[in-house]
């Protein structure tokens, strides 16, 4: 089942995403079979980050928990706001 997980940083926390960025691609990547789309969320004017967006594949949303209570990023505290909601792909269309 897809799910989108959409989290906010805390204001200020540029420093604290980039010292564990490094950290969190590496969990993201060994979930990579699962993770359909991710990023950053930007800023208006597109030069920093202040979150993350991910569309994941996994059986349930206590396994998309698990993988976010698992990333350095949460683990970090860098987080303000997440939000776990299952997703429904229509456009475009699977194949």
């Amino acid at each position: 089942m897809l799910f989108v997980v959409y989290c906010l940083d805390k204001p200020s926390s540029q420093e604290l995403r980039q010292a564990t960025r490094a950290a969190h691609l590496e969990h993201a990547r060994t979930h990579g079979q699962s993770i359909r789309l991710g990023g950053p969320l930007l800023t208006d004017d597109g030069e920093g980050m202040v979150g993350s967006l991910l569309i994941v594949d996994k059986p349930d949303k206590a396994q998309v928990e698990d993988f976010v209570r698992a990333d350095p990023y949460f683990q970090a505290g860098l987080f303000e706001a997440v939000l776990i909601r299952p997703f429904k792909q229509v456009l475009p269309e699977a194949d």
